[in-house]
């Protein structure tokens, strides 16, 4: 449930929220309660707004993934984010914490990720098939615990479930991922993989801004690694 300390970053055009696991960003088939309406209900409350307020989500994250998620609060700068997102003009940084090591400690991953509707899952492939389409990111290694380690990934396309099957494909499942092959789920049913940070031009002001996510409270291994990087 959508809470006012959960804001990262607000102005008369722009909302950033950092996610908990488990919320749904925009409604779905299941009628559960979802940010974008949270958030509605919120701003009308707090401003004392008559009638409809307006909220464009910009992006998605899953449902077990946390993190900042931004938000339009003005048609002009969704349409200007938009535009952003098409030409990848918006920065995604994205934590996740690993069951193995990558081979490299940095390095690119190119596949074609393919999307399964039925099981909502994606495979990533070596090769074009189908509708396939090119998924393509950054990582680095950051961190590492006795048995997981923290790679840093900058998304380079927005695919469906994109992170969480390209590492897998490289045997780096997501903790707490079962989908992707994780051996054991996280006590709270989410994943361990946070959107970290989003930098872009404001789309009004057209200042740089970049906007980072704390990660999950109350978690020891996200406060280790949080420590681990300072």
């Amino acid at each position: 449930m959508f809470q006012e300390n959960d804001i990262l970053y607000e102005d008369n055009h722009l909302l950033v929220v950092n996610k908990r696991c488990g919320d749904l960003v925009q409604p779905d088939p299941s009628g559960e309660s979802a940010l974008e309406n949270e958030i509605k209900a919120f701003i009308k409350a707090r401003d004392g707004k008559p009638g409809e307020v307006f909220l464009g989500v910009v992006h998605r994250i899953d449902r077990p993934v946390s993190g900042a998620v931004l938000f339009a609060k003005t048609s002009k700068a969704l349409a200007r984010l938009n535009e952003m997102i098409r030409t990848g003009s918006i920065r995604k940084i994205y934590w996740a914490i690993t069951e193995q090591r990558p081979a490299t400690e940095a390095g690119s991953l190119r596949h074609y990720i393919l999307r399964d509707s039925k099981s909502n899952r994606s495979k990533a492939l070596d090769t074009p098939r189908g509708e396939a389409k090119e998924g393509r990111l950054n990582f680095e290694v950051k961190g590492a615990s006795a048995r997981y380690t923290l790679v840093e990934v900058e998304l380079l396309t927005g695919r469906h479930h994109q992170i969480r099957a390209q590492l897998s494909k490289i045997g780096c499942p997501i903790k707490g991922d079962l989908k992707y092959g994780a051996k054991r789920s996280n006590p709270d049913g989410g994943i361990s993989l946070h959107s970290r940070e989003v930098s872009f031009e404001h789309p009004v002001r057209r200042e740089p801004l970049t906007i980072t996510a704390p990660t999950p409270q109350g978690d020891n291994l996200w406060a280790f690694f949080e420590e681990a990087v300072r």
